[in-house]
């Protein structure tokens, strides 16, 4: 595959959607699915990969790692139904980003403005680790996405979607390392990074609500 295989970002989440690449995955995300959490007993899971989500004109794209095994596999949107979530779009809407600071399912109203949101891993891992191979079959997705949006700022939550993010676009030497708050000004976008929403990140005070806001402060400045 290569991101000229699609014409638009609908044909490209279809696409997301139906993959079965990665065998690992499949079998967990499904068996996730089917086992469910006990706080979600009585909900149905997506179970599938999950694509991309925002505005088709976003200058910003935010980056994340994968989706979460009872978050985004459940609900089907990124960022979607767990604390992670609670805390990128809390702060997206305080950056008027996004109409709504909560995002609980995929039917919510929840609308981004110059924003998109995605992953370079679409399926749920087992521990949060994807395999290099994992993550590079998934690769010509994030491509393509980069493709056909014109983005012009690009956040990177955590080093995974950093790194990600250089081997994508085409990383200068020698390669920038992680930082919160770094920046670095590739070919046609700049790149920032930011620490991972993570639960483990926001209860130990390691990623602080004014450290979000922050960077993305900065993504607007930068967008214009």
């Amino acid at each position: 595959m290569s991101a000229s295989t699609w014409d638009d970002l609908a044909s490209l989440s279809a696409d997301v959607v139906a993959c079965r690449a990665c065998p690992r995955l499949v079998e967990w995300r499904e068996r996730v699915a089917r086992e469910k959490r006990a706080a979600y007993a009585g909900q149905p899971y997506w179970g599938r990969p999950v694509p991309g989500f925002g505005d088709p004109d976003a200058r910003l794209v935010v980056v994340g790692l994968a989706p979460a095994a009872h978050g985004a596999n459940r609900t089907g949107r990124m960022f979607t139904g767990d604390r992670s979530g609670d805390v990128l779009y809390a702060a997206l809407h305080r950056a008027g980003l996004a109409n709504q600071p909560e995002s609980t399912s995929r039917d919510d109203g929840l609308r981004l403005a110059d924003c998109y949101i995605t992953a370079p891993v679409r399926c749920a891992p087992p521990g949060n680790r994807p395999s290099p191979a994992e993550r590079d079959a998934c690769s010509p997705y994030l491509a393509a996405e980069f493709a056909l949006l014109p983005a012009r700022v690009v956040l990177a939550l955590g080093a995974f979607a950093w790194d990600a993010v250089l081997r994508t676009l085409g990383s200068p030497r020698p390669k920038p390392r992680f930082a919160h708050g770094g920046e670095v000004a590739l070919d046609e976008v700049t790149l920032l990074g930011c620490y991972h929403v993570s639960q483990q990140n926001t209860f130990t005070g390691r990623l602080t609500p004014a450290m979000l806001d922050a960077v993305l402060t900065r993504a607007r400045a930068l967008v214009g």
